[in-house]
């Protein structure tokens, strides 16, 4: 199988390109710039910037799935125009490439806390991620009407850290996974377990997932 990370020197990106080498996929890695990434011979380096839209494109012809990680960096300013702008963007070489498979990894601000409530919409949630959190929300929701793609939106728990590769986790929908009365949590490492899991053998085909554990 031949799968594109894109943001594959990121904090989920570049640990999504390790799980899937360590099952034998053939990898394109998509970056600005080339962080440690591994010389492996199941690994293309393409660096470049996903606002080249036509440079973007001829990258992902030929591969069988996107996997997006996609993050401009939460410290940027004007964070909603640059998120939405970058995912727009992914989105439309996506289809343009031809490719049908698409799995965008969001946020858990797209996660629901009570009917009708979402995480980013809580008082809690930390104001400086918040136009981020927002941008992805609503690149989920513009996923909901598409029809071209067979696409997956993966929220990670609230509390996403570096950890171990364990293997066990739960999986969900639409609503934060929690460990009795706080968020859940889980290792970087084994949310990107769930990310090929759901390449290899997907379930949430034009739907929304999460994993905590």
């Amino acid at each position: 199988m031949k799968v594109v990370v894109i943001g594959a020197t990121g904090f989920v990106g570049r640990h999504v390109v390790d799980e899937a080498l360590s099952r034998g996929l053939q990898v394109t890695a998509i970056a600005r710039q080339n962080k440690d990434l591994p010389e492996d011979p199941h690994v293309t380096v393409a660096l470049g910037d996903v606002a080249d839209g036509q440079w973007l494109e001829q990258q992902l012809a030929g591969h069988d799935v996107v996997i997006s990680a996609y993050n401009p960096g939460w410290g940027e300013t004007d964070l909603y125009e640059k998120t939405a702008k970058g995912a727009q963007q992914i989105l439309a070489a996506v289809k343009k490439a031809g490719v049908k498979r698409l799995l965008y990894v969001g946020g858990a601000g797209s996660l629901e806390v009570a009917p009708g409530v979402e995480l980013v919409d809580t008082p809690e949630f930390p104001e400086n991620i918040r136009p981020g959190a927002m941008a992805v929300r609503d690149l989920r929701n513009t996923l909901k009407t598409e029809t071209q793609l067979d696409w997956t939106y993966l929220s990670p728990a609230a509390l996403l850290e570096p950890g171990k590769r364990t293997g066990q986790f739960r999986l969900g929908t639409t609503q934060l996974l929690m460990k009795g009365s706080a968020p859940a949590s889980i290792s970087v490492e084994d949310l990107a377990v769930a990310i090929i899991d759901e390449v290899e053998k997907p379930q949430f085909i034009k739907a929304q997932f999460t994993a905590a554990y």
